[in-house]
C-alpha cells in the first residue's frame, strides 16, 4: 500500500530496495572515506524521482538503469536526498548507482573512528560502524527505515595488514592496487539498514569455537587474547540456548562479536558482526567480580538474543523498539539464569525492575509504546521503561501463561514473520492464537499508557480480603488518576497446607477485587512470586503479620519485594523514615543477596540527608544492623564460598565501611587495598573492589594518586572502569576539581566521560561543585561527547537534593534543554524535586528521632 500525505521523518514506499551492493574505502588517517553504492529497487508504481535517506554525505555523481540521473537535490533538514529521474520509472527492477565521500567522525555514529594506544605507546585508529537508530545515512545513501529490508553485499578496500568484519563472511580478498586488498563478504539475510556493520583495523581474532555449527569469534585490539575465553563461553551457550528456545536455527552464517575502544552504546545486535564495548565483552575471569561476570553474560545474552528476535524478524518502525529491547533484555536474563544457575538470575532481576519502578513512578513517565515521528523520538526510546519495565511486563506475561505455552507462542510468532516486520500486536495474537489467553487485552493496558499500580491489601469487617488498585505517584496528583490495569494477582496464604496455602490467581480488571475468609485467610502475600511489576501496601495488622513471619514463610525474592516496597513508600510520603529504619532492623537475620542490596541502598540514601549528632547516631544504627550479619557470614572468604556469598560479604564490607563509617571495616579495607595493589592475585575479587570503594570514600591526596595510576595503567577494562569510577568518590574538593579536569582534557574516553560526570554529581560532599562545572561546560561537552550520552550525563542531578542546588539546575535546563531526550530529562528533574521533598520532609523528624 503506497502512502499518503507528507510525512516530514518517512520516505515513500513507491520504491523500495531489494539488494545493496556496497564498497567503502576508508582513509584511516585521513579520517575520510568514500563508497559506491548500487541499489536493486522495486519500483512499485510508476514515477520520475526516487527518494532516500543521506546525512553528512557528499553526493558526487549518480546513475538509475546505468544512465545519469537528471538532478540530486539534498534535503538537509529531513535528512533526505532525491534523485531526479528524468523520465518515467515503470513499476518493475531498476538500479540505483550513487558514488559518495563522509568523514570518519567522532561523535561515534554512524561510520566513526576509535582509538587507542598499544603496549608501546603507539596509536592506532578503527574505523567502526553505529547505525542504530538512524545513522546508516550518514555511511552510505538508503532507504533507512527498519520496514525496508533488504540483503546487503559490502566489499571493503583496505591497507594491507588491517583486518576487516562485516554481517556476512569473507568470500574473497585480492590485491587492490599498492599496499591495498579488496576484501569481499557474502550476501546477508534480508535485513534493516540499521543492522549492517563493517569495521576496519589492526584487530586480533581468536580461532573459530563451532558453537553448534556456528563459526563464533572474538576480535579485540592486539595483546588482549587472553580476555577473551569468558565470551567465547558465554556466547556459546547462548546461541545453543536460543536456538533450542527459538526452534529455528542461528540465521546468520557465521558470528563475530568484536570489542570497539571507543563506542556509544553498550553493545549493538549487528546480525553476524556484533560490536561491544571492551569492558562489555573482554574480562579476565580470574579477576572480575561477580558483578562484573554478570553484566558480559547479561549483555552477550542480549545481543544474540536479537539475532532471531530483532534481526530475522523486526519491528516496521522504532515505535516497537521496546519489544525488541524489552524482550532481548528478558530473554538475556532467562539465558544468564541457564549459563549459572547459581546466580539465581531472575531473583536479581527484581533491582533492574525496581530501577524501572523508580522511573515509572514519576508523573514525566512515558508510556511504554509510544508515537514515533522522528529520529530524537526513536533515540528516546533507550531508556530504563524500554529495556527494564519491557522486560518486567514481559516476564509477568511469561509467569501468567506458563513458560512452555508462552514459549510456544514466541516460536509461532517467529516462524510466522520471518525475514518480515511486525507491529508490537503480532505478538500477543500469536501468543493468544497458541495460548487462548488475552494477552492483547491484558497488555495493551501495560504497554499503552505510563506507569504501574499500587495494590491496597486489608480485611473488611466481615474478614473479607479487599484488594484495590490505584496508580502509584511519588508525588500525587491534584486530581484522581483514573489509570487501571489488567492485573495478574498472585496471592499465597502463609503459613498453611494448600489449598489455601497454595497460589491463588486473580486477573484484577476493575477498581477492586474481594476474597472472602474460605478462599483467602490468615495472612496473604500479595504478589507472591516477587515478579509482578505493581507494588502493595498492606494495612498496618497484615503487614505485621506477613513481615514477623517473612524469614520463615518467604521466598527471598518475596522479601526483596517488601523491602522495596516500603523504601517507595518513604519516596511517597506514606512511610516515614524512622519508621523505616525500624522496618529495616527487623532484617537482622537476613542472608539473601539481592535483600541486602536494596536495604543496603535504602540505607545510603537516608545517610545523605543527615549531618552532625544525628548522622553519628545514624551510623551506630547502621552498623548494629550490618555487623552481626557480616560477622554470621565472615569478614574473609572460605573455601567452597558461592558466588553469590562471595558477593553478599562484599556488599556487606563495603556498606559498613562507605555508608556506616566503620573504622574496622575501613581498616580492613585499606589494608586489603594495599594487598591488592601488591599483588591483585591475593584479593578475592569481590572484596578487592569493595575495599577500593572503602579507601576512596575516605580517601586522602596520596590515594588519589594511586588511584588515578592505576585507572591509567589498569590490567583490563573492568579494572580500568572501577578506578575511575572511584576518582568520583573522594570526599575532597581538591581531588574533585582534578576528577571532573579529566572528563575534558582527553584523559578519560568521550564515551566515558559523560558517565563519570553522572557520578561526580552523586557525590555527597561535592556533587554541587560537580553541577557548578557541568553548566559552565555545557556546550563543549555538547560538542565532544556523544550525543546520546548527554542526557544520561544529566541523569547525575537525580543524586541531589539540596533545594538551593535545585532551583539552580531547574532553571538551567529549562534555558538549556538537552539535544536528545527531553522525555527523560524531564523525569531526572522530577526525581530531582522528589529528593528536595525527602529532605525537607524527612531529614528533621530521622534526626530528632534518632537523637531522641
Amino acid at each position: 500500500m503506497t502512502r499518503t500525505g507528507p510525512d516530514p521523518y518517512r520516505l515513500p514506499n513507491a520504491a523500495v530496495p531489494t539488494h545493496y551492493d556496497l564498497t567503502l574505502e576508508p582513509d584511516l588517517e585521513a579520517g575520510t572515506f568514500a563508497g559506491r553504492a548500487e541499489i536493486q529497487i522495486d519500483v512499485r508504481e510508476p514515477l520520475e524521482e526516487v527518494v532516500l535517506n543521506a546525512k553528512e554525505l557528499e553526493l558526487r555523481e549518480a546513475r538509475l538503469d546505468g544512465r545519469p540521473v537528471a538532478g540530486i537535490a539534498l534535503g538537509p533538514e529531513r535528512e533526505r536526498v532525491t534523485f531526479a529521474s528524468g523520465r518515467l520509472l515503470e513499476p518493475g527492477p531498476h538500479t540505483l548507482q550513487v558514488a559518495f565521500r563522509g568523514a570518519l567522525n567522532e561523535k561515534l555514529a554512524g561510520f566513526y573512528r576509535s582509538t587507542f594506544t598499544d603496549d608501546q605507546g603507539r596509536r592506532h585508529t578503527i574505523a567502526t560502524t553505529q547505525l542504530q537508530s538512524t545513522d546508516a545515512r550518514r555511511a552510505f545513501p538508503c532507504f533507512d527505515e527498519p520496514a525496508f529490508k533488504a540483503t546487503f553485499s559490502v566489499t571493503l578496500v583496505i591497507p594491507e595488514g588491517l583486518t576487516a568484519v562485516s554481517n556476512a563472511p569473507v568470500v574473497a580478498e585480492e590485491p587492490a592496487g599498492p599496499g591495498k586488498k579488496r576484501v569481499r563478504f557474502g550476501r546477508t539475510i534480508p535485513m534493516s539498514t540499521y543492522l549492517v556493520a563493517f569495521v576496519v583495523g589492526p584487530l586480533e581474532a581468536t580461532g573459530a569455537v563451532d558453537a553448534g555449527g556456528v563459526a563464533l569469534r572474538v576480535l579485540h585490539p592486539p595483546g588482549k587474547g587472553r580476555l577473551t575465553k569468558y565470551a567465547l563461553e558465554a556466547g556459546a551457550h547462548a546461541l545453543g540456548y536460543f536456538a533450542a528456545y527459538y526452534g529455528i536455527p542461528y540465521p546468520g552464517e557465521k558470528l563475530d562479536m568484536v570489542a570497539i575502544p571507543d563506542f556509544a552504546f553498550g553493545a549493538m545486535e549487528n546480525l553476524g558482526c556484533i560490536t561491544y564495548r571492551e569492558v562489555l565483552l573482554l574480562v579476565d575471569e580470574e579477576r572480575a567480580t561477580q558483578a562484573d561476570l554478570l553484566r558480559v553474560a547479561d549483555v552477550i545474552a542480549h545481543e544474540i538474543a536479537h539475532m532471531w528476535f530483532g534481526d530475522l524478524v523486526t519491528m516496521r518502525w522504532w515505535n516497537g523498539i521496546w519489544l525488541n529491547e524489552a524482550f532481548a533484555t528478558f530473554m538475556a536474563t532467562a539465558c544468564t539464569d541457564a549459563f549459572r544457575p547459581e546466580w539465581r538470575r531472575w531473583d536479581q532481576f527484581s533491582r533492574e525492575r525496581s530501577a524501572a519502578f523508580d522511573v515509572d513512578s514519576l508523573s514525566a513517565t512515558r508510556p511504554i509504546e509510544y508515537p514515533v515521528r522522528s529520529p530524537a523520538d526513536a533515540d528516546g526510546m533507550f531508556d530504563l521503561l524500554t529495556y527494564e519495565k519491557g522486560a518486567s511486563v514481559v516476564r509477568m506475561l511469561e509467569q501468567y501463561l506458563g513458560p512452555e505455552r508462552f514459549r510456544d507462542g514466541i516460536r509461532h510468532y517467529l516462524r510466522t514473520h520471518a525475514y518480515g516486520n511486525t507491529e508490537t500486536g503480532d505478538l500477543w495474537d500469536a501468543l493468544e492464537a497458541v495460548t487462548g489467553e488475552p494477552a492483547r487485552r491484558i497488555m495493551d493496558s501495560w504497554i499503552f499508557q505510563g506507569g504501574y499500580p499500587l495494590i491496597s491489601a486489608g480485611r473488611d469487617a466481615a474478614g473479607t480480603l479487599v484488594l484495590r488498585q490505584s496508580r502509584f505517584y511519588y508525588t500525587a496528583p491534584t486530581q484522581a488518576d483514573p489509570a487501571r490495569w489488567s492485573v495478574p494477582l498472585v496471592l499465597r496464604c502463609l503459613g498453611e497446607a494448600p489449598p489455601h496455602g497454595g497460589e491463588l490467581r486473580r486477573l484484577l480488571e476493575g477498581v477492586e477485587v474481594r476474597l472472602g475468609p474460605e478462599e483467602a485467610a490468615g495472612p496473604v502475600l500479595v504478589n507472591a512470586g516477587g515478579y509482578g511489576f505493581y507494588r502493595v501496601r498492606y494495612e498496618q495488622g497484615l503487614l505485621e503479620a506477613i513481615s514477623g513471619r517473612m524469614m520463615e514463610d518467604l521466598a527471598p525474592i518475596e522479601r526483596y519485594v517488601l523491602a522495596d516496597d516500603a523504601w517507595a513508600a518513604v519516596l511517597a510520603g506514606a512511610t516515614t523514615a524512622p519508621a523505616f529504619l525500624a522496618f529495616a532492623e527487623r532484617f537482622g537475620s537476613e542472608t539473601d543477596l539481592d535483600v541486602w542490596a536494596v536495604l543496603a541502598g535504602s540505607l545510603a540514601s537516608l545517610e545523605r540527608l543527615l549531618d552532625g549528632d544525628a548522622l553519628s547516631r545514624y551510623r551506630e544504627r547502621v552498623r548494629s544492623l550490618l555487623r552481626p550479619a557480616l560477622d554470621r557470614l565472615g569478614w574473609e572468604p572460605r573455601p567452597g564460598d558461592p558466588p553469590r556469598t562471595l558477593e553478599l560479604r562484599a556488599l556487606l564490607r563495603r556498606a559498613l565501611a562507605v555508608t556506616a563509617a566503620d573504622p574496622e571495616a575501613l581498616e580492613r579495607g585499606r589494608r586489603l587495598h594495599e594487598a591488592y595493589l601488591a599483588d591483585p592475585g591475593a584479593a578475592e575479587p569481590n572484596l578487592a573492589a569493595a575495599a577500593a570503594a572503602a579507601v576512596a570514600s575516605r580517601g586522602t591526596p596520596q590515594d588519589y594518586e594511586v588511584f588515578l595510576t592505576r585507572f591509567r595503567r589498569a590490567a583490563d577494562p573492568q579494572e580500568e572502569r572501577r578506578y575511575r569510577s572511584l576518582l568520583a568518590a573522594f570526599p575532597g574538593a581538591p581531588e574533585m576539581e582534578r576528577t571532573l579536569a579529566l572528563t575534558l582534557d582527553g584523559a578519560v574516553r568521550t564515551q566515558d566521560a559523560p558517565y563519570l560526570l553522572a557520578e561526580c554529581l552523586a557525590s555527597r560532599e561535592q556533587g554541587e561543585r560537580a553541577w557548578e562545572f557541568l553548566a559552565a561546560n555545557w556546550d563543549r561537552m555538547l560538542r565532544e561527547y556523544p550525543d546520546n550520552a548527554i542526557v544520561r550525563m544529566a541523569g547525575g542531578v537525580r543524586a541531589l537534593s539540596r533545594p538551593e542546588t535545585a532551583r539552580k539546575v531547574i532553571s538551567f535546563f529549562a534555558a538549556h534543554p538537552v539535544p536528545k531526550g527531553q522525555r527523560t530529562m524531564d523525569q531526572h528533574l522530577e526525581k530531582l524535586r522528589v529528593n528536595v521533598a525527602l529532605r525537607e520532609r524527612e531529614a528533621g523528624r530521622l534526626a530528632s528521632a534518632l537523637l531522641r
